[in-house]
């Protein structure tokens, strides 16, 4: 007799050692109830959540990770941790997004060390969200080998983004809904489009590209950009001599 398939994500936590991770294990003692397969990683503060953790994550096979941090306002650290992972949350969701992964499967919440039950609360949530979502990369429509190579590309960029993080991007807000307005408005979009956006496209073009030649049409369609965009990114892909053009065939491949 055959049962149907029930979908049980993977999901990973990185948990403050001084908040969510003494929430978490309050929870525990108290035999609040939440989903057995979410696997927790103690880390110092949320802050140190490096965004690699978050590509090798979904690399590995996680369909959800989860950022649980002190509530703003009562880090442990004068740097105010929680605040760098607020602007983190922002800058990768979007990423994420950008390279055709729902950015819902990336999580930030605040539970106290007293909070054991709101723990379970937001597990339970995250699990449920998740299970709607399905597996990540089917439920996006993308092929194992086409869902590896956006994260490979994402990954590799991390240097380069901590460092436009840390330059140009990170911001103190003394509340969240100031965060939010932010990362909502006109002056990160323009960020984003012309100091990560594009250099990720650049890489998932020249990955694309070194799997075979490829027409404009082509690429505007595997890397779900308007034609004008595929068109920009191809003409400084050559300039820069990453992409050469076989004229006899139309088409664009990887430089030798």
């Amino acid at each position: 007799m055959k049962t149907e398939y029930e979908f049980r994500p993977k999901i990973l936590g990185f948990l403050c050692n001084w908040c969510c991770y003494a929430g978490a294990d309050l929870c525990g003692i108290s035999r609040f109830q939440y989903p057995p397969y979410i696997k927790v990683i103690r880390l110092m503060c949320s802050g140190r959540v490096d965004p690699l953790f978050i590509f090798r994550s979904f690399l590995n096979g996680m369909d959800g990770v989860f950022i649980g941090g002190c509530w703003p306002g009562e880090c442990h650290y004068s740097t105010e941790g929680n605040y760098d992972a607020l602007t983190k949350k922002y800058i990768y969701k979007k990423l994420l997004a950008h390279i055709g992964i729902n950015p819902d499967r990336l999580r930030l919440e605040w539970v106290s060390a007293s909070e054991g039950i709101r723990f379970a609360e937001v597990m339970n949530s995250f699990s449920k969200q998740l299970i709607d979502m399905g597996p990540i990369g089917k439920a996006e429509g993308l092929a194992d080998e086409e869902l590896k190579s956006r994260l490979q590309v994402a990954s590799s960029l991390v240097p380069y983004l901590k460092l436009v993080e840390r330059e140009k991007i990170r911001v103190r807000f003394q509340t969240e809904k100031e965060y939010e307005e932010y990362f909502n408005g006109e002056k990160f979009t323009k960020l984003f489009d012309e100091m990560i956006a594009k250099n990720v496209t650049t890489g998932l073009l020249l990955a694309l590209l070194r799997k075979r030649d490829s027409s404009i049409d082509e690429i505007a369609q595997s890397l779900a950009v308007d034609r004008s965009v595929a068109i920009q990114q191809l003409q400084a892909s050559v300039r820069q001599g990453f992409v050469h053009f076989d004229e006899a065939h139309n088409r664009y491949g990887v430089a030798n």
